[in-house]
């Protein structure tokens, strides 16, 4: 009965009530799943849009792209090492309330992630970055607290979720395929969805509102308290009866093995869309869309994975096959794409496209025929057998490993640290060594020896009569059958290897193919200008070092064929120096070999010669950034809008970075494709005239003087004559004639290109 205040007394003797039986971990599984699912695909928000800003502070060059990988992935690894070793000080259901503040943690540093990345570190302490050393430990540490909660949540949800060791393998690997799916959507999202209409500022905050929406989900999912989780475990000896029971082997092999899968993963991936972007000359919604279909491969591979796990009888066996044929199919499609005849069929469609120019563009292309072939055939060759294989592996990996539910949490997070670990060192490997030493082939052929040594292992363990010795046999001939670099970028340009010139670095592939009496001028893929000299180029070149009286110090950014760098230089002893930035390395030694050949058109020759001219191999904008001399003229060498990154050089913040850069009566000079990019222009300079209808820009701090009189005895001038040639020279002067005051911006109204929306670049409507 209830007293006097109203609480209900329990005669003595009574027992107390027992606590609520909750739901089963397999009944919350699909709440815990949506808010893995949702952690997934904001984290790889996250990351696409940092890894963007960031570089805009040390550059998008290899060595920068490099770094700043290489410190989100430490970052994860730790993390991972860290719940590994909280997970078993947990019990299951303060493990999904951990996760859920993991969640709430990362939503609130992904809100205002912006403000400290752009706002803050480059906008205001951007010369910290100056030295790369410091700008490597400054992406590790501003990185660090994201990831290192990142990397914590599957140790967490593995703890929370494993009620059983029989039953741990699968668990594991659902709520590991179900996250990658989410990353996936995350990859596919970011750049066809969030940057287009939102810009990375409205990018990140939904990302934070999906952490937010996987915190409730946990949150409803986790046990109320005075709630007792029920028991799911199976007969014992059910595991028994497996001829490998788990942890039968040492968890540090399994932990070496893993690492080295790592690194071949991380490897394949760099080496895929070095391969993938030339061969379907890429657009800024290349990169998202080719990582969503990796990372749908190896989702849909761990959760079908998890589905027949508990038939695997032998996990190592499994494991080692699984990465032996996947080493093995990658290193062969790239054999088959190489060496095929160019009518094979399936290949023959290809070939024909890798003939001409013409690049299917994601977003602006209308046959579906093309894209599909091009976007979804041509990934699903070269690497979707192989990401399925690596999903799969991972419950098997489970499988081998998990013996005791307190431990599971602790065993997937030293895995995965393990993993990280490996992914590290072949990013690192690969982006930093390799491609400069051996390139892209000679990198799927070292591969191709790790999966030997995996087959070796294999032999060791089951003997020489079992898969792996054919398994040993098939990579050992495919190491030596990989074509070499030129044969292998010959087929993608449509060329053959005879005629083309063709070079590798870490920072990409550039390429010249011989087109009757010109050169097609090739950069990872893209046609850019071609040889000799002549047309819009030139035309472009030469406008501001005709306009301006005394052009004695100039920054071109990006090189191509040479042309706008050639022409800018029109004025002779007037120009003392002219600063080429191209981030391409092997773009300049190819024009010298075609001049070595004897092959170069005679101002081609005479450019490479100019002692006037000085080549740096770097981003352009990154080295603006950190110059110290000031300009009198700057200009970007053509660039479609549509190029992936074409948003750094045509947004409002570059440009009034050169307009900083600038001496005094400094000019600025742009092609300017769009009506964005000419709203972007004028609102960066307060004097601008233009040729062409608003298609090349000048502009500068100082009052430009509308002066054809004086333009015209410039490039009529004998020298500049002489040096551009009378047919380019006039073409100038048609030009100049016409320029007028650009019109004035309409206060507030224009959508422009800024750094954090870029609207050409992604097609925002």
């Amino acid at each position: 009965m209830p007293d006097k205040l109203g609480y209900t007394r329990r005669p003595v003797g009574t027992p107390p009530p027992s606590p609520v039986t909750v739901a089963s971990p397999a009944a919350r599984l699909p709440l815990v799943a949506v808010a893995f699912f949702l952690s997934g695909a904001a984290a790889l928000v996250y990351q696409v849009v940092w890894q963007r800003i960031l570089e805009l502070s040390s550059g998008i060059g290899i060595y920068s792209v490099a770094m700043i990988v290489g410190a989100f992935m430490a970052g994860l690894g730790l993390g991972s090492h860290v719940g590994s070793l909280w997970s078993t000080r947990l019990q299951p259901d303060r493990a999904l309330w951990a996760f859920a503040a993991i969640e709430v943690g990362v939503a609130v540093f992904g809100a205002s992630s912006c403000a400290l990345f752009y706002d803050l570190l480059y906008l205001r302490v951007g010369w910290l970055y100056s030295v790369p050393w410091r700008a490597g430990l400054l992406h590790f540490f501003s990185l660090l607290f994201p990831t290192l909660l990142m990397g914590m949540s599957l140790p967490f949800l593995a703890r929370a979720m494993v009620r059983d060791a029989g039953g741990a393998a699968r668990t594991i690997g659902i709520l590991y395929g179900i996250n990658v799916l989410g990353a996936s959507f995350g990859a596919m999202a970011t750049p066809w969805v969030l940057i287009r209409f939102v810009g990375m500022r409205g990018a990140v905050t939904a990302a934070a509102a999906a952490n937010l929406l996987a915190a409730v989900a946990a949150f409803l999912a986790a046990p109320r308290p005075g709630e007792r989780p029920r028991d799911e475990r199976v007969p014992s000896g059910r595991s028994f009866e497996e001829r490998e029971p788990p942890a039968s082997r040492p968890l540090a092999l399994w932990m070496g093995l893993y690492a080295t899968s790592g690194f071949c993963a991380l490897a394949l991936e760099i080496l895929w869309f070095r391969f993938l972007d030339v061969a379907v000359r890429s657009t800024a919604f290349t990169f998202g869309t080719l990582l969503s279909l990796y990372l749908l491969g190896c989702a849909v591979g761990s959760l079908a994975g998890s589905a027949i796990v508990a038939r695997v009888k032998r996990p190592l066996w499994t494991f080692l096959v699984f990465q032996c044929l996947l080493l093995a199919w990658s290193a062969g499609a790239i054999l088959l794409i190489a060496r095929l005849p160019p009518d094979t069929p399936v290949l023959a469609y290809f070939d024909e496209a890798w003939r001409t120019t013409r690049s299917v563009r994601l977003g602006r292309d209308t046959d579906l025929g093309r894209l599909a072939a091009t976007y979804l055939g041509l990934p699903a060759l070269i690497f979707g057998v192989p990401t399925v294989l690596m999903g799969l592996s991972f419950p098997v990996l489970q499988r081998a490993v998990q013996d005791d539910v307190r431990t599971s949490g602790r065993k997937v997070g030293l895995l995965q640290a393990a993993n990280i670990a490996g992914c590290i060192v072949g990013s690192l490997l690969v982006g930093l060594l390799l491609l400069d030493r051996i390139g892209t082939a000679g990198s799927f052929r070292l591969l191709a020896g790790v999966g030997v040594l995996f087959s070796g292992l294999g032999i060791r363990f089951y003997g020489a009569r079992s898969a792996f010795l054919p398994l040993a046999v098939a990579l050992v001939a495919l190491v030596f059958g990989l074509p070499d670099g030129d044969r292998l970028w010959a087929r993608l340009h449509g060329s053959a290897r005879e005629a083309i010139l063709v070079d590798e670095d870490a920072t990409g592939v550039a390429a010249l193919t011989p087109a009757g009496d010109t050169w097609e001028v090739w950069i990872n893929g893209r046609s850019f200008s071609r040889l000799p000299f002549g047309g819009m180029h030139t035309v472009l070149g030469a406008i501001p070092a005709i306009v301006h009286p005394a052009p004695r110090q100039v920054a071109i950014i990006g090189l191509g064929s040479g042309d706008t760098a050639w022409a800018v230089g029109c004025r002779g002893s007037a120009t003392e120096r002219v600063t080429v930035f191209e981030i391409s390395g092997p773009n300049l030694g190819l024009l010298e070999r075609l001049r070595e050949q004897g092959a170069a058109p005679p101002t081609l020759a005479s450019f490479l010669a100019d002692p006037r001219v000085r080549h740096v191999v770097a981003d352009g904008r990154n080295s603006l950034e950190n110059a110290r001399e000031r300009f009198d003229v700057i200009e970007i060498d053509a660039l479609w809008p549509s190029n992936a990154y074409s948003g750094n050089l045509y947004s409002v913040e570059f440009f009034e970075l050169c307009s900083r850069r600038l001496a005094p009566g400094g000019l600025m000079c742009s092609w300017c494709p769009t009506e964005r990019v000419r709203h972007s222009f004028r609102r960066a300079f307060p004097h601008v005239i233009q040729t062409r209808g608003g298609q090349i820009m000048v502009g500068s701090n100082d009052p430009i003087r509308l002066d054809p009189e004086a333009w015209r005895r410039r490039a009529t001038d004998a020298q500049v004559v002489a040096y551009l040639g009378p047919e380019q020279s006039q073409a100038v002067v048609a030009d100049l004639v016409t320029a007028e005051a650009a019109p004035p911006l309409s206060a507030g109204r224009e959508k422009l290109n800024r750094d954090l929306h870029p609207r050409d670049e992604f097609r925002a409507p």
